[in-house]
């Protein structure tokens, strides 16, 4: 367990810990320290992405600044490291990818950041957005992106082989929204599992929300898993709202990996959300049930070990203790009762010195 403690005054206890990885997040949607968006309702998919859309187009705040906000709260809350959502489309171009890209070297190097250039208004299904993908990677963006190919593209192989196209082409690695359920989102893992194999992908593929994986009662959910450990593939869950979280206890017996993302944060989608990933690790104990104090421990460290092995942070991977330059400083006891009252950090340090950033 990444921890450590040394004894504060008055009997209370300094823990120190690795810095978070956010494994799943959208800076250029929110609308962190900018004015309120009243969001209106959305019954489906294409309500949210529809309303997204509109809500982006109507932004008076450039996407660097609100990325940059949002971005400075997670670290100012001990975020080392993140993957970063970024869309790519006809509609917007490639300027989220310049934002996000922009607020992140200003962040550098407290926080360590991978964009995906992210098909969110369709990729096959919205021409001209797979020459702008590719573009993106030449232009900030580290991996590449795909969602739903089935519902939202209408095309499970012509998806599937224009992403792995692009993804071979760069030596990228690939990271696909799956919010499809039922037994069409299990055809869809499984198929993707199948392609990262044959494309010799193995652990270099991700699957976001995966919804159709949170269904215990689904026939194929054991093959489908099995699939997906034999590929290596990882699952990134963010526990939000009435979105379904995977059986933890079920996704470890069948060793497939996942790590912790906080999704969309004061965005069109969700008024919710902090920055903070322990306040994620809390969200996930709570909707999975945790109980006992390794259930907590394994809250805590899918936002922290997991993520950092998904994204390659040495920062977080590098912690050692108390005298680690990297590492969050605590006033609790232990990681179970860390992640249950969810403290601000007391500290964080990067490369030894004590992180500050201006208002």
């Amino acid at each position: 367990m990444p921890m450590d403690h040394a004894q504060l005054s008055q009997g209370e206890s300094l823990l120190l810990t690795s810095g978070f990885v956010d494994a799943h997040i959208h800076p250029d949607k929110t609308t962190w320290g900018a004015d309120w968006l009243s969001r209106p309702p959305a019954h489906t998919l294409s309500d949210l992405i529809g309303n997204d859309l509109k809500a982006q187009l109507s932004f008076q705040d450039a996407v660097e600044d609100r990325a940059y906000s949002l971005m400075r709260q997670a670290v100012l809350n001990g975020t080392m490291a993140m993957r970063a959502h970024v869309d790519v489309g006809t509609q917007i171009g490639l300027q989220n990818i310049h934002g996000v890209r922009a607020a992140a070297e200003r962040l550098a190097p407290l926080l360590d950041v991978q964009i995906v250039a992210f098909p969110q208004f369709g990729l096959l299904s919205n021409p001209g957005t797979l020459e702008l993908l590719e573009a993106a990677l030449a232009e900030g963006a580290d991996l590449v992106g795909g969602i739903d190919p089935v519902s939202v593209d209408g095309d499970l192989h012509g998806h599937l082989d224009a992403v792995f196209g692009l993804a071979n082409k760069h030596g990228r690695d690939l990271d696909i929204h799956l919010h499809d359920a039922g037994p069409e989102g299990l055809a869809q893992v499984r198929a993707i599992a199948q392609r990262t194999l044959a494309e010799g992908l193995q652990g270099r593929v991700t699957i976001g929300h995966a919804f159709a994986v949170c269904d215990p009662a689904q026939p194929e959910l054991g093959a489908t898993l099995d699939a997906m450990a034999e590929a290596g593939m990882w699952m990134a869950t963010c526990a939000l709202g009435a979105d379904p979280v995977p059986a933890l206890d079920l996704m470890e017996s069948h060793g497939v990996r996942v790590a912790l993302g906080s999704d969309g944060v004061r965005d069109s989608w969700s008024p919710f959300g902090t920055g903070s990933m322990l306040d994620r690790a809390h969200l996930l104990g709570y909707r999975t049930g945790a109980l006992t104090d390794e259930e907590l421990e394994r809250c805590f460290r899918m936002a922290t070990a997991a993520g950092a092995e998904l994204v390659g942070s040495a920062a977080v991977n590098g912690f050692s203790g108390h005298g680690s330059d990297d590492r969050l400083e605590f006033a609790a006891n232990s990681i179970p009762e860390l992640v249950v009252d969810r403290p601000a950090p007391l500290r964080i340090v990067r490369s030894g010195r004590t992180v500050s950033l201006p208002a």
